[in-house]
């Protein structure tokens, strides 16, 4: 039993209780947001996607006494493109508590992270104020997967489609993904290496309508560059942010011009 599985399976009786639980959602309710494949596309930058986490089940608790809407207050003057809120209660201290308090207080886009296997926590999500979902490769088979992108993009969500090497990359060309960011954290280890967004970067068909994104393991301009250097459009960024003393100025460190853009 790897760590991804053993949050598949508590993922499987979360989806059971919401099934007993659920609620309709009401589209009056729901905020329209920026898009964030239009943001991407359209800046000169590598972007920062940041995210509100609190633990890890490779770090531990990482900020377990945050405040989420203290801190996406922080990450939203800062300029980020996208603000993602953990919300998995087992394995990383997150809630819908916490995404449904971000939602109400910033206007960037707003990704619910979590690992989605089932419809009903793409409409908690949105109920809670999300404007994108994610959808792991690794978590899902090509039914399920395909199945569940259709069903975001038709109840008027993004998707960012994660995977974490080659062969997960076609499975996401596949089902035709546009938002694509490859987790440099193997899920079933936990190591982490940047390697595998220069990997996956070498098959991405940039001249394609698509957004490349790397994630997980950036921690300074260095890192930043690195991946700018292979296309990446922008970085999603978690730890880092949440141990810093001045969150603001590491995200600015790692804004930095996406390559091509240097004239």
């Amino acid at each position: 039993m790897t760590i991804l599985d053993d949050i598949l399976h508590v993922k499987r009786i979360e989806v059971k209780q919401l099934l007993l639980d659920k609620q309709i959602v009401s589209c009056e309710t729901i905020v329209q947001r920026p898009s964030l494949f239009s943001a991407l596309k359209e800046s000169a930058r590598l972007e920062v996607i940041a995210e509100m986490k609190r633990a890890s089940p490779s770090k531990g608790t990482i900020a377990g006494e945050t405040d989420p809407v203290a801190q996406a207050k922080v990450y939203e003057k800062a300029g980020v493109a996208c603000i993602s809120v953990l919300t998995d209660e087992t394995f990383f201290k997150g809630s819908m508590t916490d995404l449904e308090a971000v939602a109400k207080v910033v206007k960037t886009p707003l990704l619910c992270k979590d690992f989605i296997i089932h419809e009903v926590q793409i409409d908690r999500a949105q109920q809670a104020g999300a404007s994108v979902i994610l959808l792991i490769v690794a978590a899902l088979d090509d039914e399920k997967l395909l199945r569940l992108y259709r069903y975001a993009a038709s109840i008027g969500l993004e998707v960012l489609v994660e995977v974490h090497d080659v062969n997960e990359l076609e499975r996401a060309l596949v089902i035709d993904a546009k938002i694509i960011g490859v987790n440099n954290r193997n899920l079933r280890t936990f190591e982490v290496d940047l390697a595998r967004t220069e990997e996956v970067a070498k098959h991405f068909p940039f001249h394609e309508d698509r957004i490349f994104i790397s994630e997980s393991g950036i921690r300074n301009s260095a890192d930043a560059e690195r991946v700018a250097a292979t296309g990446a459009a922008a970085v999603l960024v978690g730890e880092t942010l949440m141990r810093s003393n001045d969150a603001a100025s590491a995200i600015q460190s790692l804004q930095i011009m996406k390559v091509g853009e240097l004239s």
